[in-house]
């Protein structure tokens, strides 16, 4: 990957950032385009001097993703939403890279899907992820699709939420408690990003799911992070007629699901064949490995409190 320009669609955000770390350390030069490119300039100390850009650029407006993606060697699409115009954002955006890159002659690109995406699926998060996947197949053929299944790290939207909310509410309500996860790690769906650019026969139109070693409901897995943030509030499963009703009106305050991700939640989010970081040489890491580094935050006594091995 030397001196090899990879554009990151996106690369400012939670995977992004991931995804140009791993690059910069094997000498790529990372080009992070973005709507305000601003908000990605914590990066540029991660790599040497020239070695990374910044370009504003607006996933709908395809003149500037031309402009962003003009001179690369590979393009790495992370642009994804939990909510809002998802066929805009996840479809028609999805589209305008993958052209761009193929009319820019660009070597390989790399998408961001999810597990679950599906043309036919009930929900619209889902459908949309599911016509993106097609849409880049279209346009760029060689194109390599990755599905990640619940990302964790950090910065997460999914493991903090949760343990914020054991940390602060009095009862911890858990909808559609038997769903099945298979939360991966951030850094290896970097690692796996970064492994497709540099393997393009081994990765070139095909799509690969990951996740990570553990397979948990989600009821488990509330449970494990209330074990790992030392907290015993009532985790109440509640049944789906009123787990519906919540999702639906969110009369519950701080209710942790929209009725789209309610929709999703139906179907497991587990890999359905062989792991692709498996098949892309990487070894999953498990959530006890890594997640106790920054959930300590919400225990009581924060930093102070006795460590998770005494």
């Amino acid at each position: 990957m030397k001196d090899t320009l990879v554009t990151l669609i996106g690369g400012g955000g939670f995977l992004g950032r991931y995804v140009a770390q791993a690059l910069l350390a094997r000498g790529a030069r990372v080009r992070i385009a973005q709507r305000d490119p601003r908000q990605a300039f914590f990066l540029k100390p991660q790599g040497g001097l020239g070695q990374t850009q910044f370009v504003a650029a607006d996933l709908l407006k395809p003149e500037s993703i031309a402009r962003a993606v003009a001179g690369s060697d590979v393009v790495v699409n992370l642009v994804g939403i939990l909510a809002g115009d998802f066929q805009r954002i996840q479809v028609e955006g999805a589209r305008i890279v993958a052209e761009a890159a193929k009319t820019a002659g660009v070597g390989h690109l790399v998408h961001i899907s999810a597990i679950g995406a599906d043309p036919a699926s009930p929900s619209a998060y889902g459908r949309s992820k599911g016509e993106g996947e097609a849409a880049v197949r279209a346009a760029f053929p060689g194109a390599t699709i990755l599905r990640p299944s619940i990302v964790f790290g950090r910065e997460d939207q999914f493991i903090n939420r949760f343990a914020k909310m054991i940390a602060s509410a009095p009862i911890v309500p858990v909808l559609r408690a038997g769903t099945k996860f298979q939360p991966v790690y951030v850094g290896d769906v970097a690692d796996a990003v970064v492994a497709a650019l540099e393997h393009p026969a081994l990765a070139s139109g095909k799509t690969f799911e990951l996740g990570g070693p553990d397979v948990l409901s989600m009821g488990a897995l509330v449970r494990w992070i209330a074990k790992a943030v030392r907290r015993t509030p009532p985790i109440v499963e509640l049944p789906d007629a009123v787990g519906g009703a919540i999702a639906a009106f969110g009369f519950l305050p701080g209710a942790p699901i929209t009725a789209d991700q309610w929709k999703m939640l139906a179907n497991d989010n587990v890999v359905s064949g062989k792991n692709g970081l498996t098949a892309l040489g990487i070894t999953p890491t498990p959530l006890d490995a890594v997640a106790a580094g920054w959930l300590v935050q919400y225990r009581k006594g924060r930093r102070f409190a006795v460590p998770a091995s005494a």
